[in-house]
């Protein structure tokens, strides 16, 4: 009996001594961000639910939704278009698109997501989405191809800012 309650007595004594802590996973840097005083700041793949937010906010584009844009958008949104375009505000936002819907159609086709992040020197954490998209739309009443990609800043679960970048598709790159 006395074996029995020593044995039980280090079996219990063993397991509370197991280290049960859940240990975080090691972030494996992709690249650096670089601040304006030249420093490089580690930068780590990004978390999946932007990049499902970013896929959510350009099907919206596609299907033309202007109230879940405008839902999707953080308080104070800002993008920048591929000619130069500053847009300030949701109310602005939706007014470019709205006119910009009516005369090209635009409609998008995404070829890659990709999530990243880092905490920037005023201890912030940005959390960024770069998308790449063929783009077809009507200028003038030809359709065209453009190439564009998108860099999305997300906060809070919502869009804060984008930057577009275009380039016209060569003939020969179209499909």
């Amino acid at each position: 009996m006395k074996k029995h309650i020593f044995l039980t007595l280090v079996a219990v004594l063993t397991l509370s001594c197991t280290n049960t802590q859940k240990q975080e996973p090691v972030q494996s840097q992709i690249g650096f961000e670089v601040a304006e005083d030249g420093t490089k700041i580690p930068l780590y793949a990004g978390a999946l639910s932007t990049v499902e937010l970013w896929e959510k906010y350009i099907k919206a584009h596609n299907d033309r939704d202007l109230d879940a844009i405008r839902e999707m958008n953080a308080e104070n949104f800002k993008a920048y278009g591929p000619n130069g375009e500053i847009i300030d505000g949701t109310d602005a936002h939706i007014e470019f698109l709205a006119t910009w819907f009516e005369a090209a159609n635009p409609v998008w086709k995404s070829n890659y997501f990709i999530a990243n992040e880092f905490t920037n020197q005023k201890d912030k954490l940005r959390k960024w989405v770069t998308s790449g998209h063929d783009v077809s739309m009507s200028v003038e009443g030809e359709t065209i191809e453009v190439g564009q990609v998108h860099d999305a800043l997300i906060v809070d679960g919502k869009i804060q800012m984008f930057y577009v970048y275009e380039i016209a598709k060569a003939s020969s790159e179209e499909e």
